[in-house]
């Protein structure tokens, strides 16, 4: 059934450019249907504050998803219904976080592609990927699994960076010239740095009441811990590899904190995970960016999360690096991985636990402005949406 599938999507393919589009009309989608990343804060920015004349609109494979984009009255469709495959087909601009996929391949003939991807960082993506699965499908070129993932080999019309550091490496990841990168940050990052008063408003007009729950129980702890570890080629459950949860938990108990277990959504968790009374295990497909300004430590591993982290100020991070070897030979690092992080770094499980209940973890400030500086340069100034929208516009004249 899914070689078919791909097989009837190469047909339709080639019908798709004979559609006119209109430059009145953008279409957003995001990963595997969900409602998320920078392509979901892009949308509600530009629905709140963009021009009145154009149709902004949420296409999804997920009728959950289409439920809930409808539910705040804003415009969503269900891309395999025939409004969906009409605006898909007649929209000029694709906006999303990953590959013309997050919308629908088969239908973005002749559209202009506007990846926003999802996350700076050090590790190599795409086509600068050397080792590891994902190599056979770009750098080794599987015929299979080339055939199976067109929507990898699209290259974008245009690709969101923030620094001409990132750039360079982004430009070869896609294979497009540095000039079609545009440094203008990401919109997802704007939750992370507004005032309470703004972010509270947005919590309540667009999270779900599981975020909402979230919020208020984590507010009752003196400290709020998050883990959030990059995705392994291997998908391996690393919430019950590399920690005692049991013997965590109590180290959080004695001390009046919570740990917030947040997975990678390609994460494949293996149903042995449960939450304790101190630690809890958010949904992989829960949008985690209105939490985080609540947490205070940060514990991650080679994940670009580190990077947004940073923007928000008075947060510490704790670098888990059990499987450093292991991960290298997964996945290798475009940039030098000690010259380009910042945070407490600790390689056992043994060792985490120690600085846990030390609390000895302050971020040096000096090394967060360093990062910033080099990942975010100017396009930290948190008005990513607004630019974007700006720039598209200016493609019409």
């Amino acid at each position: 059934m899914k070689l078919l599938a791909y097989i009837i999507c190469y047909i339709i393919y080639p019908f798709s450019f004979l559609f006119p589009r209109s430059r009145r009309k953008y279409v957003f989608g995001s990963y595997r249907g969900t409602f998320a990343d920078n392509a979901k804060y892009l949308f509600l920015y530009a629905v709140e504050h963009g021009d009145k004349d154009i149709r902004y609109i949420w296409l999804s494979t997920k009728r959950a998803t289409v439920k809930t984009v409808r539910s705040y009255g804003l415009r969503a469709y269900w891309v395999l219904e025939p409004r969906g495959v009409w605006h898909a087909l007649t929209s000029k601009y694709w906006i999303f976080n990953s590959y013309t996929s997050d919308i629908m391949f088969c239908l973005s003939g002749r559209a202009t592609c506007i990846n926003l991807w999802h996350g700076v960082g050090l590790k190599r993506i795409e086509f600068n990927t050397v080792a590891g699965p994902l190599a056979d499908r770009f750098s080794r070129r599987n015929k299979y699994d080339a055939f199976c993932h067109p929507e990898s080999f699209r290259r974008p019309d245009w690709l969101l960076s923030s620094t001409p550091f990132q750039t360079y490496s982004l430009a070869r990841a896609f294979r497009i010239p540095e000039s079609r990168c545009i440094e203008m940050g990401y919109p997802r990052n704007r939750i992370l740095t507004a005032s309470e008063q703004e972010r509270s408003e947005f919590i309540a007009r667009y999270e779900s009441d599981m975020t909402v729950s979230l919020i208020e129980k984590i507010r009752g702890y003196d400290k709020v811990l998050i883990y959030m570890p990059t995705w392994r080629d291997s998908q391996r459950n690393i919430f019950t590899q590399g920690m005692d949860l049991e013997k965590l938990n109590g180290i959080l108990a004695a001390k009046n904190e919570i740990l917030i277990l947040k997975p990678h959504s390609n994460v494949i968790l293996d149903g042995s995970i449960h939450s304790f009374s101190n630690i809890l295990l958010a949904s992989p497909r829960m949008d985690i960016y209105p939490v985080l300004p609540y947490a205070h430590v940060l514990i991650t591993d080679y994940s670009s999360i580190l990077y947004d982290w940073l923007l928000m100020e008075d947060k510490d991070v704790i670098l888990y690096l059990y499987d450093y070897k292991d991960y290298i030979n997964e996945r290798d690092f475009y940039y030098p991985f000690d010259e380009n992080v910042t945070g407490c770094r600790v390689d056992t499980f043994q060792d985490l636990c120690s600085l846990i209940e030390s609390g000895r973890y302050k971020l040096d400030s000096a090394e967060r402005d360093r990062m910033i500086e080099k990942f975010w340069g100017k396009t930290a100034s948190y008005d990513s949406s607004r630019k974007i929208l700006d720039f598209i516009k200016d493609q019409h004249k």
